[in-house]
């Protein structure tokens, strides 16, 4: 279960330089995922990794969960591992960071490959399925080690550092972009939470008119204070007015002013009536 990458000349590989220099190469297979391991290389390594992967998948299968399908895009900078749909890239793992390639000639759908993790330093192995296309390309990832070395003879080794160093902006750039979402994410929630607030505040200033308050008959109390206006009218009608008493009656109910004996005026009496009157004054 090795693959040993020879550099002779006369090495015959299956694709044009410029396939892998200026362009990728994709393949698609099922991922079996990834896994720690001590060592960046040997045999033994990758068997153990794989066993160990093989039975995790077992233990998922029975459960109903399928293997997840990826998209391999192998080139002189590497090999990334994207989402075959979306095109979302799941693992980039740059190739100068992969340090052991091998196809498993047990089991020739099997294959897989160790690279160096650039945050944990940890050396991760990556085990892939492919029914058909196993062999090949573990021999492309070879191709693809073989041209980047050529260049790195060629750059004298400038050539790798710049790709480190694009490498290294490009993560930048991605862990950026995920924060600038995130950031978007929380300002849209703010502004929904002050507006859904602004909507439930009344403004400064507002009085929010009352109801009278009602007794046990649901009447409004009476108030000896409260202007006439204030009193409710029945049937669309107003009330008659409260007759004032501090004004004296000045006439009876038949509309005729009261009698009063002693301010009836002389000649109203016979002479002999007014006589009496006179004295009972």
């Amino acid at each position: 279960m090795n693959r040993a990458f020879s550099r002779k000349k006369d090495k015959t590989w299956m694709h044009t330089p410029e396939a892998l220099s200026k362009h990728y190469i994709p393949y698609n297979a099922k991922f079996l995922g990834s896994t720690e391991v001590e060592q960046p290389k040997g045999t033994e390594v990758v068997r153990d990794a794989v066993r160990k992967l093989k039975f995790a998948r077992h233990i998922k299968k029975s459960e109903g969960q399928k293997i997840p399908k990826v998209e391999l895009q192998i080139s002189i900078y590497g090999v990334k591992i994207l989402e075959p749909k979306t095109k979302e890239v799941q693992h980039n793992c740059q190739l100068h960071r992969i340090s052991f390639c091998a196809d498993d000639k047990t089991d020739k759908r099997i294959f897989t490959f160790i690279c160096k993790d650039s945050e944990s330093n940890k050396h991760l192995c990556y085990v892939f399925d492919s029914e058909k296309c196993a062999e090949e390309i573990t021999l492309t990832i070879g191709q693809a080690f073989d041209l980047a070395y050529r260049k790195f003879l060629e750059s004298g080794g400038k050539d790798v550092e710049t790709r480190k160093q694009i490498a290294g902006l490009q993560k930048r750039i991605q862990d950026l972009e995920t924060e600038n979402t995130e950031l978007k994410n929380k300002v849209q929630d703010l502004e929904n939470q002050l507006r859904i607030t602004q909507i439930s505040t009344p403004p400064a200033g507002s009085v929010t008119a009352k109801s009278p308050s009602t007794d046990i008959f649901d009447m409004i109390p009476f108030s000896p204070v409260s202007h006439q206006s204030s009193i409710p009218t029945h049937n669309g009608m107003q009330p008659p007015p409260v007759p004032s008493r501090s004004n004296e009656i000045k006439r009876d109910l038949f509309g005729a002013e009261p009698f009063d004996p002693f301010n009836c005026g002389a000649g109203d009496f016979p002479p002999d009536i007014q006589s009496k009157l006179d004295e009972m004054q």
